[in-house]
């Protein structure tokens, strides 16, 4: 059933001697050395992308682990806007330049699915439940994402989400210092658990941790050769089966308890019985939307309460706005007068026509603090990008950066600031994707950001600090370097927070 690796392998791997061990090594590494060196570039024919130099063996770690220097250093020793190099096997063409984005986000032979099979290693892998799905199992998942999306599961989803960040930030205490790229990403976790799984596992919060801590397991266990070499039995790729497999297995007793007790909840589990899913397809939605939603949104969230904790003006500016929204939409009688009930108060479309600077905020945070590089693979015929062969076969990918800190379109690319002019360049935004790729979940994540994002902004009155409690000189960066959360660097970015006057 689990088949990130193989578990027989593994085991001979482990129980071999010492000396054995070794020699496989040895022997893995002389095949890498022989078959990772990069190719001869004499007579390369003028259509075909130049290589980068030096031992393509070499560029592989720098490729997982320093993602964004490694791309931009690439353009830099090559001079040329596109170039490539060797992923072990696989020749890898990295594009840039508007021609090059139109024509990646354009060109419907590139396939995203196989670009991040071999590319990426994000996601836990299960044979059939998260990879090597069928078209008609990829298709079916996207549909129930649409679902959880509609208007009438938005709408009940709003109080519980609300419910979940009074719970969490009330365990923050009356005031105190914490990292918010630790305890505000915990917190999406937590709504995203909300959104996507199911009412018990959301409900049971050492649960939630324990599936944190093994989402955590498996982005720390990501290596090149996990990635790479999925059947070497090493410790990292050890790690990450026996993660995976306690990952499929809470899902899975949670699927199998629901459907056998008969009982019905009002969750996101609850629509996938109903619609009589596969067993397999139900756990799968969960366990790769599961962390997919919470990477993303988490990184977004967290950066986003960091940009406003150093910008007071826009700050002062999204709190009037909320404000004006509890104004319009005052709680109903019966409902207490704590914040959380109170924003639980105001509609679905309120949130989503009537925040314009909560949409600006999270359109600027998503442009600077998201170090995607979309991943594609030509899946044939050759393609043409700037009068370069993209050949069948090959991977190709574009980094975001390309655009997004581009200060041709968006001057002093790093500040944070959410009242610059729409870019007008085709694809000159991609914070949700471009192309015939976008998130299929942005609608759910920009409602849990709103929410919580103002359940802070009014429940807290807070600032950023160092690790000496100073504002931080300069503002705190994202890493891009740092491809699944963007964090800057650990331990110089604080969140000093005090408890407003509002009952959370």
């Amino acid at each position: 059933m689990y088949t990130v690796g193989l578990q027989s392998a593994a085991d001979a791997f482990l129980l071999s001697s010492f000396k054995a061990q070794v020699v496989l090594a040895l022997c893995i590494l002389f095949a890498l050395l022989v078959f990772g060196h990069g190719p001869h570039t004499d007579d390369i024919p003028a259509q075909t992308p130049v290589f980068l130099p030096g031992p393509h063996l070499l560029a592989i770690a720098p490729f997982f682990q320093r993602r964004f220097e490694f791309l931009n250093d690439g353009f830099r020793k090559t001079g040329q806007k596109l170039f490539q190099f060797n992923m072990l096997r696989e020749t890898v063409i990295v594009v840039s330049g508007e021609t090059g984005r139109k024509a990646f986000f354009a060109n419907r032979s590139f396939d995203l699915t196989e670009g991040f099979k071999v590319l990426s290693g994000a996601i836990p892998v299960v044979k059939g439940v998260t990879s090597e799905l069928q078209t008609r199992q990829i298709a079916l998942i996207h549909k129930r994402l649409a679902s959880v999306q509609k208007n009438d599961h938005l709408s009940q989803l709003i109080a519980p989400i609300l419910e979940d960040c009074r719970r969490v930030m009330d365990s923050w205490g009356a005031s105190g210092t914490f990292d918010p790229f630790n305890k505000i990403y915990e917190l999406l976790f937590q709504t995203t658990v909300r959104c996507i799984a199911s009412v018990e596992i959301a409900s049971d919060p050492a649960l939630v941790a324990r599936l944190k801590k093994l989402y955590d397991i498996l982005d720390s266990g990501t290596t090149p050769a996990t990635v790479l070499l999925p059947w070497l039995p090493g410790p990292s790729m050890l790690k990450k089966l026996w993660a995976t497999k306690q990952v499929y297995e809470i899902i899975a007793h949670a699927v199998d308890t629901r459907v056998q007790s008969g009982e019905s909840q009002n969750d996101t589990l609850q629509m996938l019985v109903d619609a009589q899913d596969e067993r397999l397809v139900m756990v799968g939605f969960i366990m790769g939307l599961l962390v997919a939603g919470a990477r993303a949104t988490g990184t977004t969230a967290s950066w986003l309460i960091t940009f406003l904790g150093n910008a007071p003006e826009w700050k002062d500016k999204a709190i009037f706005e909320i404000e004006q929204l509890l104004a319009m939409y005052p709680p109903h009688a019966a409902q207490t007068t704590s914040l959380s009930s109170h924003l639980a108060s105001v509609p679905l479309e309120a949130w989503e026509a009537e925040t314009p600077v909560l949409d600006a905020l999270i359109h600027e945070t998503l442009r600077i603090a998201q170090p995607h590089t979309a991943m594609r693979r030509n899946l044939g015929p050759d393609a043409v990008i700037d009068s370069k062969t993209i050949p069948s076969g090959a991977y190709v990918v574009y980094p975001f950066s390309d655009v997004h800190l581009n200060p041709e379109l968006y001057p002093d690319p790093w500040k944070f600031d959410p009242s610059r002019e729409e870019v007008k360049t085709p694809f000159g935004y991609l914070g949700w994707g471009g192309g015939r790729t976008v998130c299929l979940g942005q609608r759910l994540a920009r409602l849990e950001l709103k929410l919580i994002t103002s359940m802070m902004l009014l429940g807290f009155r807070y600032s950023i600090v160092d690790s000496k409690g100073a504002r931080p000189d300069p503002a705190p960066q994202p890493n891009w370097n740092d491809i699944l959360l963007c964090r800057p660097e650990k331990g110089t970015c604080y969140l000093a927070h005090e408890k407003s006057v509002f009952s959370l």
